[in-house]
């Protein structure tokens, strides 16, 4: 099995997108990093910047996840065969 050549944005964008997922994952889980982190509460109780923080990543982390899939597609269709 050869090693399929990826360009450095297909690292890029996973990176991007594991790091989304991850804070949009953290969001959900405690909503009140924020407050621990910076000691403010921006959005004074209602949620709507931690709602905001969790709706932000996720698209995100689609959008990387789905540029870091055509940069390995892309790859595939450039690879030699193997037959």
């Amino acid at each position: 099995m050869s090693r399929r050549p990826v360009r450095t944005w297909f690292w890029v964008e996973s990176a991007l997108a594991a790091a989304s997922f991850m804070l949009a994952v953290v969001t959900v889980i405690s909503r009140e990093w924020i407050e621990f982190l910076f000691g403010v509460d921006p959005d004074h109780g209602s949620g709507a910047l931690e709602w905001a923080l969790v709706a932000g990543p996720a698209i995100a982390a689609a959008v990387f996840g789905l540029l870091a899939r055509s940069e390995w597609r892309a790859a595939l269709r450039s690879a030699p065969s193997e037959q």
